[in-house]
């Protein structure tokens, strides 16, 4: 009889593609680690018949990762260097292009780093496994320039011309979470390119936070904070069975603030919110601004209490337009994830709760390094329908009981 694995879910049959190995840029230290602990701990328990065969030489390791590192000169240039060999590996690169918290010194000055400087050192690591590995792929969760992904006057198109350097470095595939404009693949029509939604990790982590939850259409609606986040709300509602509505921007196309139109209103699409709870939907919280408009409103609509789920928790301006809003009672919860950088000072607020994708990410990799699909990876539902149906069991006293005017 095969051993039980008490920790590895995945069953996968094809031979690794190449020996895995998993290279940190600066700003994923703490998150390549726990996806190289989730790797090692599977691959230590994995059965396989075939593991004394050649194609699984190196198979079980103590550790995945290849050490690396970025020294910097005096002037503030730099240089990759791998401390091992890679070649004929199937290397995972992961990045935080917006990790603000790493610093470098240039003439004797402290810079915090760029989502340039990130993405050079990414580049200076491809450059120093100098096309020795048998497959590349970059692993980044906030897509660089993601913002600046379409054209619309005599601008440049920074996130296709970045996504163009990497495959001419030699990069296969890369996976990224949430893209802003997803359309931006077509700019490397021949290349692997993943979006990745998060929805099961958010869903899970609202349920593990509540437990009076009502999850239907009496109780509860999905918002689209604007016209682009449709998609990606339409898809929350269809998997939880919910109804769905959205704001409508009116921006000042006559003017810029801080690169943006700004927005001078925000109309409503939708049935009624009075007494229901609100998930609001988007794929990052900036500055905030959007985000408190759009519970306000909601608010102001007669929402029972909002939710928010942002893959990536940027606050560009600071916590404290968040905390305020907390302490009136317009936003109840923010739900973001560890995809990118996330100070201490945000893991502490009280209206904060972050959404670990570790584990998700590793399960993405063993099955790549596999040659398997990860088309029930991408899609959740089969997983939300369980635990949806799991939380509704254990919780069912009044589930079926209609708001009341004044809830």
């Amino acid at each position: 009889m095969e051993p039980i694995n008490e920790h590895d879910k995945r069953k996968l049959e094809n031979a690794p593609f190449g020996q895995l190995g998993l290279i940190m840029a600066s700003g994923c230290r703490e998150m390549g680690t726990e996806i190289d602990h989730y790797l090692t701990l599977w691959r230590a328990e994995r059965q396989n018949e075939h593991l004394g065969s050649p194609s699984y030489a190196g198979y079980k390791q103590p550790t995945y990762i290849i050490n690396s590192k970025v020294p910097r000169f005096g002037t503030g240039e730099a240089k990759a260097v791998l401390s091992q060999s890679v070649r004929g590996m199937d290397l995972y690169i992961l990045v935080d292009v917006v990790n603000y918290s790493e610093t470098y010194k240039m003439f004797s000055f402290e810079n915090h780093m760029s989502p340039d400087d990130h993405f050079a050192n990414l580049k200076r690591v491809i450059a120093a496994v100098a096309g020795k590995a048998r497959r590349i792929t970059v692993i980044m969760p906030y897509l660089y320039e993601s913002l600046q992904s379409k054209r619309t006057s005599r601008e440049s198109l920074d996130c296709a011309i970045a996504l163009q350097e990497l495959v001419r470095m030699g990069v296969d595939n890369i996976i990224t979470f949430d893209a802003h404009d997803p359309r931006v693949q077509n700019a490397i029509p021949l290349n692997g390119f993943d979006t990745v939604q998060p929805t099961y990790q958010f869903i899970k982590g609202l349920l593990r936070t509540y437990d009076d939850l009502k999850i239907d259409s009496d109780h509860m609606l999905i918002i689209s904070p604007d016209e682009g986040g449709m998609k990606r709300a339409v898809y929350f509602a269809n998997v939880l069975g919910l109804d769905m509505g959205m704001f409508y921007k009116r921006r000042d196309y006559t003017r810029l603030v801080n690169g943006a139109n700004p927005i001078v209103a925000f109309e409503f699409l939708g049935s009624s919110v009075a007494g229901k709870d609100m998930v609001v939907v988007d794929d990052m919280l900036a500055s905030g601004d959007s985000a408190l408009e759009v519970a306000a409103a909601l608010k102001k609509r007669g929402a029972k209490r909002v939710f928010f789920f942002a893959t990536f928790g940027l606050f560009t301006d600071g916590l404290q337009k968040i905390d305020e809003a907390h302490e009136k009672g317009i936003i109840d919860k923010v739900f973001t994830t560890n995809l990118i950088y996330q100070p201490q000072e945000l893991l502490d607020r009280p209206w904060h709760s972050s959404c670990d994708l570790s584990k998700y990410i590793a399960y993405i990799i063993d099955t790549l390094n596999h040659d398997s699909s990860i088309s029930d990876l991408l899609d959740p539902a089969e997983r939300i329908w369980k635990i949806v149906a799991n939380y509704k069991k254990q919780h069912s006293c009044g589930q079926d009981k209609k708001p009341e005017p004044n809830d």
